[in-house]
């Protein structure tokens, strides 16, 4: 069984002179499914994007604090940060495949992770097509465009692709946002699936969403983590004022 645990200490992110992430403390467990949730503009995305290290190609930004993977502190650690993006597939709010065949996007991620040789990608991509439920849609027509695939379908290549790199973590931001209810379901029963092998962190405003894939929910509210707690705990008996109002809907 992979590893993943982070823990995130006193992270403050700023954005030119806008506070973005203030003062960030979580504990996201291994092997389960973490929901960060809150309305729009609360800091999600960022936050996500400062796991694997990508927020800080943007110049203006500037952050404090420790994000440990497995008692590895990324920002001060002699591992390329390459190595560090490659413990975690992402798969973002839209899809985005690769303008190449269906097997050459799965086979891009297996690259990544210095598996080049045909024979071997072979049977690792439908390895990594199967864990992504699409193997049975596409083994047939693995030559074929990805682009030919419908949106829910090109998701669900994407989420193969990450896969393929080998990843401890998936982290997954608005990923059935842009999908139909019908590949939305499907994009969230492989997640109930894949967190017994790799630790999940998805980002949503959408209550509903959180309370039925959840292990741990994280509020966030103009970039300050509100409260944080297992599930059931969080949704049944909040602890913060504001936590009641967003449950309540008075503000999203």
């Amino acid at each position: 069984m992979q590893r993943g645990k982070i823990s995130i200490q006193n992270l403050n992110l700023h954005f030119g002179k806008h506070h973005i992430l203030k003062d960030v403390n979580i504990e996201i467990p291994e092997n389960q499914l973490t929901v960060i949730l809150g309305p729009s503009g609360c800091g999600k995305t960022t936050l996500l994007k400062t796991l694997n290290r990508l927020v800080e190609l943007d110049d203006m930004v500037k952050i404090d604090g420790k994000i440990f993977i497995d008692n590895e502190d990324i920002f001060h650690t002699s591992t390329d940060v390459t190595d560090i993006r490659r413990k975690m597939g992402l798969l973002s709010q839209r899809p985005s495949p690769l303008p190449m065949s269906i097997f050459k996007n799965v086979a891009y991620g297996l690259s990544l992770n210095g598996v080049r040789s045909k024979k071997q990608q072979i049977p690792l991509v439908e390895k990594n097509l199967r864990e992504a439920n699409l193997w049975d849609e596409v083994k047939h027509r693995l030559k074929d465009p990805a682009i030919k695939l419908s949106i829910g379908q090109q998701q669900r290549l994407c989420l193969a692709r990450g896969l393929a790199v080998n990843p401890q973590i998936i982290l997954a931001d608005e990923p059935t946002s842009a999908l139909d209810p019908i590949s939305a379901k499907v994009i969230e029963q492989q997640f109930l699936e894949l967190k017994q092998n790799y630790t999940v962190v998805m980002v949503t405003h959408v209550l509903r969403q959180a309370r039925r894939l959840a292990d741990y929910v994280v509020f966030m509210y103009l970039g300050e983590v509100i409260e944080q707690g297992p599930v059931h705990e969080f949704f049944e008996n909040p602890k913060m004022e504001k936590t009641r109002e967003y449950l309540k809907g008075a503000f999203n």
